[in-house]
């Protein structure tokens, strides 16, 4: 599963790409390390259409019983707990240059991966909600992002065999998640093809490279 990813390109990349039309972020600097329970952008599509990039801490709350950790990815959809956040209206698209996994040997050590050495952009596929409490020392409202995992590629099964999150890299498959269908949209729960990942670096905690 994915704790650690990158976002390195300016808004105006994101904005372009997503087709975002309400920019809600201000000025957004490149995030080479976006930890879990840490602000990042996301891109979903407003109450009245308007496809639109905001802010939103990474971390659902966790199902009754489960401790108090932030779920920052999540894998079964049929669960009850998470069916809801998959209407339409909670789906989000997540934008990285890319994302962190660790090796299961000791000492772990972090792999990135992105889709090319210039880390082009590309989305996960995400969630969102509401919420209301203290986060990060915040006490009120706010709005929480979680990724969906699918089975690991043979690119990143090596170093991480059990789950990887879900990458989309079409407009259509953008465009499926943000406004189709709950059956269409849970079809892109799939791993990504082989040829459209690998590694770009590994030992560091960061992803700062900077696009060309």
């Amino acid at each position: 599963m994915c704790n650690l990813y990158s976002i390195t390109h300016g808004q105006e990349a994101i904005r372009r790409l997503f087709r975002v039309t309400r920019d809600l972020t201000g000025n957004l600097p490149a995030l080479p390390a976006v930890y879990p329970d840490t602000m990042a952008p996301v891109v979903r599509v407003a109450r009245d259409g308007e496809r639109e990039l905001t802010m939103m801490r990474w971390g659902f709350p966790p199902p009754p019983n489960r401790g108090t950790l932030p779920v920052t990815n999540m894998r079964n959809v049929t669960s009850p707990y998470w069916r809801l956040w998959l209407k339409t209206e909670w789906r989000c698209l997540v934008p990285a240059t890319s994302f962190c996994e660790w090796s299961g040997s000791r000492p772990k050590v972090p792999h990135w991966f992105a889709l090319g050495e210039n880390r082009p952009l590309f989305a996960f596929a995400g969630i969102w909600r509401p919420w209301t409490g203290e986060r990060k020392g915040e006490a009120g409202r706010h709005e929480l992002f979680s990724l969906l995992t699918t089975e690991s590629n043979e690119v990143v099964r090596p170093v991480h065999a059990k789950a990887m999150p879900v990458v989309l890299t079409a407009a259509e498959d953008w465009d499926t998640w943000l406004t189709g269908p709950v059956d269409e949209a849970m079809a892109l729960q799939r791993p990504p093809p082989e040829e459209m990942l690998r590694v770009v670096a590994a030992g560091d905690k960061t992803d700062g490279t900077l696009p060309a």
